[in-house]
């Protein structure tokens, strides 16, 4: 099961969110995400786990519990498709360089 954390310290490792979840079962992975022009943390990350009992055990003892002096947000990871839709024009047309919008 792939788990979502969020509101994560800029100090937090992969290590670190690795073991804060090994004691609640087999971490496959622990990933902080990282800026990729920065290499800064982003404040979150995702930690996978084998064992779905494990991992929801693991949510629901993290999540509100504090990691490096922040609040943690740990719930189960939505897949890209279930983020929904953001920005584009929505079906609205271009706006050509007269301010007129064109309709293909």
């Amino acid at each position: 099961m792939n788990i979502y954390i969020g509101n994560l310290s800029y100090d937090a490792t992969d290590e670190t969110i690795k073991q804060a979840f090994e004691s609640f079962g087999e971490v496959a992975s622990a990933r902080v995400i990282k800026d990729k022009y920065t290499g800064q943390s982003r404040g979150f990350g995702f930690v996978e786990m084998s064992a779905q009992s494990q991992a929801q055990t693991a949510i629901q003892s993290l999540n509100g519990k504090e990691l490096l002096g922040k609040q943690m947000s740990v719930n189960e990871a939505r897949a890209r498709a279930d983020r929904g839709r953001t920005g584009g024009q929505g079906g609205r047309g271009r706006m050509d360089y007269s301010g007129y919008r064109n309709r293909y």
